[in-house]
Order: structure tokens, then C-alpha cells, then sequence
């Protein structure tokens, strides 16, 4: 496998429902009144939080599984 080296987000603070999900459930439905980008979708704040503690909780589980004592040295 291969390991990603970094993350890009487009991210708004503003009450946007251009992506799926999230605290607040937004759904396909909700596009028709808070859908304002003519680009690339962007995360509103909360799911940009929610995602970045996603991504925290990852990256922590992923290095506690790869951390491993380092052997004792023969006769030290």
C-alpha cells in the first residue's frame, strides 16, 4: 500500500451544503438552497472539524499500531 503525504480540502466558514454528511446529516436535498460554489465543493465549518478529528483519530490509531519497543540490545 501507499501512505497519502497530506490532505487538501476545500473549506468555507460560510452555512454552505455542498458535500454529503457530517454532524448535521446533509443530504442531496439539502443542495437546492445552500448550494452557492460554481467550483470545487467545499466542506462547511462543522464538517470541516468533524473531518479533521476524523483524520486526527486515523493518523493516531495508524502510528499506535506501527509503534513497536525497540529491541534490547544483546548483552547491554
Amino acid at each position: 500500500g501507499t501512505h497519502g503525504g497530506g490532505v487538501h480540502l476545500e473549506m468555507t466558514g460560510q452555512n454552505v451544503a455542498e458535500c454529503t454528511g457530517g454532524a448535521r446529516m446533509i443530504t442531496d436535498a439539502d443542495f437546492k438552497d445552500r448550494y452557492h460554489t460554481v467550483c470545487d465543493p467545499r466542506l462547511n465549518a462543522e464538517q470541516s472539524i468533524d473531518l479533521a478529528f476524523l483524520l486526527a483519530d486515523l493518523l493516531k490509531a495508524e502510528r499506535t499500531v506501527k509503534a513497536r519497543p525497540l529491541p534490547v540490545a544483546a548483552g547491554l
